[in-house]
C-alpha cells in the first residue's frame, strides 16, 4: 500500500492531476472510463481513511512520519478533486446536465437537481452549474461557478417563480417588495437577475454631502409605490400611524435624530441611570482605535453620521420594513448594506473595530439565533474590537436567559447597565453594555 501511496505522489508532483487519469475529455466517452474514473475515486477514498487511521493510531514521537503522511494526505485530496472535476466536466460535455455531482461532493447527487424543480426557465439557467469555458480551474481554484439561493427559496417556489419571470433584457417589474419578503421568509440570498431594475421617474442629483446629512432628500430620488407614505414630510411626522414602529421617528432627523449618541435621552428617574452610551466617551477607551465598523440597526444612518464626525467608518446594515431606510441612508451620503438577520456578514473575519446594534435585536429573537448572530459578530470583529448593544429591551421575566448569551462571549466588560423601560410599569428592561472582544493567540 505504502508503495501505491508513494507512486501516486511521485507522479502528481511532475503531472497534472487530470492527467493521470486522462488527457481529453470528450463528450462520448465509454461507460468502462467512466466506471475507471469511479474506481480511481474509490482507490482514493480507501487510502485516504487508512493514512487517517494510521495517524491516529501514531505516536506523538514520530513526528517525521506524521509529517511526510499528512504531505501524503493533502496531495491525495488535491487529487480526488481533480478526479471529481473530470466527472462533472464529463457530465457537462456529454449533455447530462442533471447527472452532474459537485466536485467536492461524497456522493454522486446531482448538483443540477434543485433545478429540476422549478419551472420558470431563468431560474434554472440560474442554479446550474456553469463550468469554466477553457475547462481548467479559474484564478479562485474552481472548475465552474456554484449560483445558490437560500434554501427556504424551495417552500415559497411560487412566489420566486413569479419574480423571476421577466423577459430578459427588458425592465424589472416594480417588484422589489416580492423580493424582500422572499428574503426576510430565508429565500436569501435571492437569484440574480437579466432585467434592468427600475429607477424613479425624475431622479435629480443628490444634495452635496455638506447638506444632506441632516436634511430630508427630494422626494423624487425614491419609488414610493408600496409605501403608505409618498414623501420624507410623511415620514418625518409619522404622519400614517403605521410602518416600522421601532423606528416611527427616525425620519425626524432635527428633533428626534440630532441629539442621539451625542447627549442623553432616555433617563430612568428613580435610579437616574441610563441606558444611552455617548459616542465621544465610547471612543475614549480605545483613542485612535475605532476606525471601521457596522451598525446593525433600525435606522436612518445617524449613527453612521455621528461617527463620519469623529473620522470613524460606518456600514449600516438594513432593510426597507414599511419605509426607504435603504435610499434615505444613501442619499444622506452614507453606505446602507441590504442585509436580513438571515445572512452570514459579508466580512472576513477578526476585520472590523466596532459592531453596534440598536432597536433591532430585542426581546422577540429566539435563544438559538441570538447565539448564531452573536458567534456571527464575533468572528468579525477583530481582537479589541468593540461590542456595542445600544438599549436592546425585553421582559423582566425573559432578562437573565438573554444576558447569559452576551456573557457567553466572554468579552470584557466596558460598560453593562440594566435599566427598567418606563412605559411598560417594570415589567421590560433596557440593557446596553459595552463589551471588547479579547485576543485569542490559538
Amino acid at each position: 500500500m505504502l508503495a501505491l501511496i508513494l507512486s501516486i505522489l511521485t507522479l502528481s508532483r511532475y503531472y497534472p492531476h487530470s492527467s493521470l487519469f486522462s488527457t481529453t475529455i470528450s463528450a462520448n466517452l465509454s461507460e468502462e472510463a467512466q466506471e475507471e474514473t469511479q474506481d480511481a475515486t474509490k482507490i482514493i477514498d480507501n487510502i485516504v481513511e487508512k493514512i487517517i487511521r494510521e495517524l491516529k493510531d501514531m505516536e506523538k514521537d514520530d513526528q517525521k512520519y506524521r509529517d511526510f503522511l499528512t504531505e501524503i494526505l493533502g496531495q491525495l485530496g488535491s487529487l480526488r478533486i481533480s478526479v471529481s472535476n473530470m466527472k462533472a466536466q464529463r457530465g457537462i460535455l456529454s449533455g447530462n446536465v442533471g447527472g452532474v455531482a459537485h466536485p467536492l461532493s461524497r456522493s454522486d447527487q446531482s448538483y443540477n437537481e434543485a433545478m429540476e424543480f422549478f419551472l420558470v426557465e431563468e431560474i434554472r439557467k440560474y442554479v446550474k452549474l456553469k463550468s469554466n469555458r477553457l475547462g481548467k480551474q479559474n484564478f479562485m481554484g474552481a472548475n465552474g461557478t456554484f449560483t445558490s439561493i437560500g434554501h427556504a427559496c424551495f417552500s415559497m417556489k411560487e412566489e420566486l417563480e413569479e419574480y423571476m419571470d421577466y423577459d430578459v433584457g427588458d425592465f424589472c417589474k416594480d417588484d422589489w417588495k416580492v423580493a424582500q419578503k422572499l428574503m426576510v421568509h430565508g429565500c436569501d440570498p435571492l437569484p440574480r437577475r437579466r432585467c434592468f431594475a427600475r429607477a424613479p421617474k425624475l431622479y435629480t442629483k443628490p444634495l452635496p454631502i455638506n447638506e444632506s446629512i441632516w436634511k430630508l432628500p427630494e422626494d423624487h430620488n425614491v419609488r414610493w409605490s408600496h409605501y403608505r407614505c409618498k414623501n420624507f414630510a410623511c415620514l418625518a411626522r409619522n404622519g400614517t400611524g403605521k410602518g416600522f414602529f421601532k423606528c416611527s421617528d427616525c425620519f425626524n432627523l432635527t428633533h428626534h435624530e440630532k441629539p442621539r449618541w451625542m447627549q442623553v435621552v432616555y433617563l430612568d428617574p428613580s435610579s437616574n441611570s441610563t441606558p444611552d452610551f455617548l459616542i465621544e466617551d465610547v471612543l475614549k477607551i480605545k483613542p485612535g482605535e475605532i476606525r471601521i465598523g457596522l451598525d446593525f440597526s433600525a435606522g436612518t444612518g445617524t449613527f453612521a453620521a455621528r461617527m463620519r464626525e469623529f473620522n470613524v467608518s460606518i456600514i449600516t446594515a438594513t432593510i426597507n420594513l414599511g419605509a426607504p431606510f435603504s435610499e434615505m441612508i444613501a442619499l444622506r451620503g452614507l453606505i446602507p448594506l441590504y442585509l436580513t438577520i438571515n445572512q452570514r456578514l459579508p466580512f472576513f473575519d477578526n476585520t472590523l473595530d466596532i459592531i453596534h446594534s440598536t432597536r433591532f435585536l430585542d426581546g422577540w429573537i429566539d435563544f438559538i439565533l441570538l447565539d448564531f448572530v452573536l458567534y456571527d459578530w464575533d468572528r468579525v470583529l477583530r481582537p479589541g474590537g468593540l461590542l456595542w448593544i445600544d438599549s436592546f429591551f425585553c421582559s423582566k421575566d425573559d432578562l437573565d436567559d438573554y444576558l447569559e448569551a452576551f456573557r457567553m462571549l466572554r468579552y470584557r466588560k466596558h460598560k453593562w447597565v440594566v435599566v427598567p423601560k418606563m412605559d411598560k410599569d417594570g415589567s421590560e428592561v433596557f440593557f446596553s453594555a459595552l463589551l471588547e472582544k479579547p485576543p485569542r493567540p490559538f
